[in-house]
Protein backbone atom coordinates (compact mmCIF):
# COMPACT_ATOMS: atom_id res chain seq x y z
CA UNK A 1 0.00 0.00 0.00
CA UNK A 2 0.90 3.49 -0.49
CA UNK A 3 1.79 4.19 3.67
CA UNK A 4 4.72 1.54 3.21
CA UNK A 5 6.08 3.75 0.25
CA UNK A 6 5.74 6.76 2.13
CA UNK A 7 7.51 5.60 5.02
CA UNK A 8 10.43 4.17 3.23
CA UNK A 9 10.88 7.86 1.58
CA UNK A 10 10.64 9.44 4.68
CA UNK A 11 13.48 6.87 6.13
CA UNK A 12 15.39 6.59 3.16
CA UNK A 13 17.23 9.74 4.17
CA UNK A 14 18.46 9.18 7.31
CA UNK A 15 21.69 7.58 6.55
CA UNK A 16 23.32 10.72 4.64
CA UNK A 17 22.39 12.88 7.82
CA UNK A 18 23.99 10.48 9.71
CA UNK A 19 27.53 11.07 7.84
CA UNK A 20 26.43 15.04 7.67
CA UNK A 21 26.10 14.75 11.40
CA UNK A 22 29.89 14.28 11.50
CA UNK A 23 31.01 17.19 9.24
CA UNK A 24 29.12 19.11 11.00
CA UNK A 25 28.78 20.15 15.16
CA UNK A 26 25.60 18.69 16.63
CA UNK A 27 24.40 21.97 17.93
CA UNK A 28 24.52 23.16 14.74
CA UNK A 29 22.42 20.46 13.18
CA UNK A 30 19.79 20.95 15.50
CA UNK A 31 19.87 24.29 15.25
CA UNK A 32 19.33 24.17 10.83
CA UNK A 33 16.64 21.51 11.93
CA UNK A 34 14.81 23.56 14.39
CA UNK A 35 14.87 26.55 12.28
CA UNK A 36 12.03 27.98 10.82
CA UNK A 37 13.02 30.81 8.48
CA UNK A 38 10.62 33.34 7.10
CA UNK A 39 10.25 35.03 4.26
CA UNK A 40 10.22 38.79 4.69
CA UNK A 41 9.61 41.64 2.02
CA UNK A 42 11.55 44.78 3.74
CA UNK A 43 11.58 48.56 3.39
CA UNK A 44 12.50 51.75 4.52
CA UNK A 45 10.42 54.46 6.04
CA UNK A 46 13.40 57.43 7.17
CA UNK A 47 16.23 55.59 9.29
CA UNK A 48 14.10 52.24 9.75
CA UNK A 49 13.56 49.50 7.92
CA UNK A 50 10.63 47.16 8.23
CA UNK A 51 9.56 43.82 6.71
CA UNK A 52 6.11 42.47 6.07
CA UNK A 53 5.56 38.16 5.50
CA UNK A 54 6.04 38.26 1.84
CA UNK A 55 2.93 36.05 1.97
CA UNK A 56 0.98 38.73 1.89
CA UNK A 57 2.42 40.53 -0.93
CA UNK A 58 1.19 40.35 -3.92
CA UNK A 59 3.57 42.55 -5.97
CA UNK A 60 5.42 45.81 -5.57
CA UNK A 61 4.69 48.52 -7.81
CA UNK A 62 6.68 51.87 -9.00
CA UNK A 63 4.41 55.07 -8.18
CA UNK A 64 1.78 55.69 -10.03
CA UNK A 65 -0.96 58.47 -10.07
CA UNK A 66 -2.79 58.24 -6.91
CA UNK A 67 -6.26 59.80 -6.95
CA UNK A 68 -7.28 61.84 -3.81
CA UNK A 69 -10.27 60.85 -1.91
CA UNK A 70 -12.46 63.34 -0.05
CA UNK A 71 -13.16 62.20 3.55
CA UNK A 72 -10.78 59.52 3.32
CA UNK A 73 -8.93 58.78 7.21
CA UNK A 74 -5.83 61.44 7.14
CA UNK A 75 -3.26 58.49 5.99
CA UNK A 76 -5.11 57.23 3.48
CA UNK A 77 -3.02 59.05 0.30
CA UNK A 78 -5.91 57.99 -2.31
CA UNK A 79 -6.37 55.29 -4.90
CA UNK A 80 -4.78 53.82 -7.34
CA UNK A 81 -5.89 52.00 -10.30
CA UNK A 82 -3.96 48.56 -10.76
CA UNK A 83 -5.22 46.96 -13.78
CA UNK A 84 -8.70 48.27 -13.79
CA UNK A 85 -9.16 47.42 -10.08
CA UNK A 86 -9.30 50.47 -7.74
CA UNK A 87 -7.18 49.98 -4.29
CA UNK A 88 -6.48 52.68 -1.45
CA UNK A 89 -3.00 53.36 -0.80
CA UNK A 90 -2.05 53.84 2.90
CA UNK A 91 1.15 56.23 3.84
CA UNK A 92 2.76 54.53 6.08
CA UNK A 93 4.74 57.82 7.11
CA UNK A 94 1.24 59.30 7.64
CA UNK A 95 0.32 56.34 9.93
CA UNK A 96 3.29 56.12 11.81
CA UNK A 97 3.18 59.94 12.69
CA UNK A 98 6.67 60.15 10.81
CA UNK A 99 7.41 63.64 9.02
CA UNK A 100 6.44 64.00 5.25
CA UNK A 101 8.68 63.21 2.53
CA UNK A 102 8.73 64.54 -1.14
CA UNK A 103 8.22 61.23 -3.23
CA UNK A 104 11.25 59.88 -5.34
CA UNK A 105 12.36 57.27 -7.65
CA UNK A 106 12.84 54.78 -4.95
CA UNK A 107 9.34 55.17 -3.78
CA UNK A 108 7.31 52.44 -4.08
CA UNK A 109 3.58 50.77 -3.73
CA UNK A 110 3.76 47.21 -1.99
CA UNK A 111 0.59 45.87 -2.73
CA UNK A 112 -0.67 43.48 -0.50
CA UNK A 113 -3.79 41.22 -0.10
CA UNK A 114 -5.04 40.46 3.91
CA UNK A 115 -8.69 38.70 4.42
CA UNK A 116 -9.45 39.14 0.98
CA UNK A 117 -8.61 43.13 1.28
CA UNK A 118 -6.44 44.75 -0.91
CA UNK A 119 -4.36 47.63 0.02
CA UNK A 120 -1.18 49.10 -1.39
CA UNK A 121 1.12 50.87 0.94
CA UNK A 122 3.50 53.55 0.37
CA UNK A 123 6.85 53.33 1.73
CA UNK A 124 10.16 55.36 0.45
CA UNK A 125 11.97 52.33 -0.53
CA UNK A 126 12.25 48.52 -0.86
CA UNK A 127 15.22 46.52 0.08
CA UNK A 128 14.92 43.42 -0.66
CA UNK A 129 13.73 39.68 0.20
CA UNK A 130 15.10 38.30 3.70
CA UNK A 131 15.00 34.62 5.01
CA UNK A 132 15.36 35.29 8.73
CA UNK A 133 15.15 32.57 11.38
CA UNK A 134 12.55 32.66 13.66
CA UNK A 135 14.46 32.44 16.61
CA UNK A 136 16.26 35.96 15.92
CA UNK A 137 12.49 37.29 16.37
CA UNK A 138 12.18 39.32 19.19
CA UNK A 139 8.68 40.17 21.23
CA UNK A 140 8.40 44.04 19.88
CA UNK A 141 9.35 46.70 22.56
CA UNK A 142 6.30 49.14 23.59
CA UNK A 143 7.11 51.79 21.21
CA UNK A 144 9.73 51.49 18.34
CA UNK A 145 10.95 54.35 16.16
CA UNK A 146 7.72 55.98 17.24
CA UNK A 147 5.58 53.44 15.86
CA UNK A 148 3.07 52.15 18.49
CA UNK A 149 3.77 48.31 19.46
CA UNK A 150 0.02 47.42 18.31
CA UNK A 151 1.27 47.81 14.53
CA UNK A 152 4.35 45.43 15.60
CA UNK A 153 4.78 41.68 15.16
CA UNK A 154 7.91 42.06 16.65
CA UNK A 155 11.98 42.97 15.87
CA UNK A 156 14.14 40.85 13.70
CA UNK A 157 18.10 41.09 14.61
CA UNK A 158 20.55 41.08 12.03
CA UNK A 159 23.41 41.28 11.82
CA UNK A 160 24.10 44.84 13.10
CA UNK A 161 20.24 46.29 12.53
CA UNK A 162 16.85 46.02 13.60
CA UNK A 163 13.81 44.94 11.25
CA UNK A 164 10.78 46.09 12.87
CA UNK A 165 8.35 42.89 11.30
CA UNK A 166 4.71 45.15 10.91
CA UNK A 167 1.11 43.41 11.79
CA UNK A 168 -0.85 43.69 9.05
CA UNK A 169 -3.91 42.83 10.82
CA UNK A 170 -3.41 45.61 13.49
CA UNK A 171 -2.56 47.78 10.70
CA UNK A 172 -5.65 47.16 8.01
CA UNK A 173 -8.06 46.67 10.95
CA UNK A 174 -8.29 50.19 12.84
CA UNK A 175 -8.54 51.92 9.31
CA UNK A 176 -12.00 50.23 8.72
CA UNK A 177 -13.10 50.49 12.37
CA UNK A 178 -12.43 54.01 12.61
CA UNK A 179 -14.24 55.17 9.48
CA UNK A 180 -17.67 53.91 10.38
Amino acid sequence: GGAVIMTQTLAHPAPEDVQEAGSLTHRAKRQEKDENLIQLVTFRLGDEEFGVKILVVNEIIRLVQITQVPNAPEFIEGVINLRGKVLPVMGLRKRFNMPEKALDDHSRIIVMELNHNVVGFLVDAVSEVLRIPESTVEPAPAVVAGVGSEYIEGVGRLDDRLLILLDLEALLGNPMNEVH
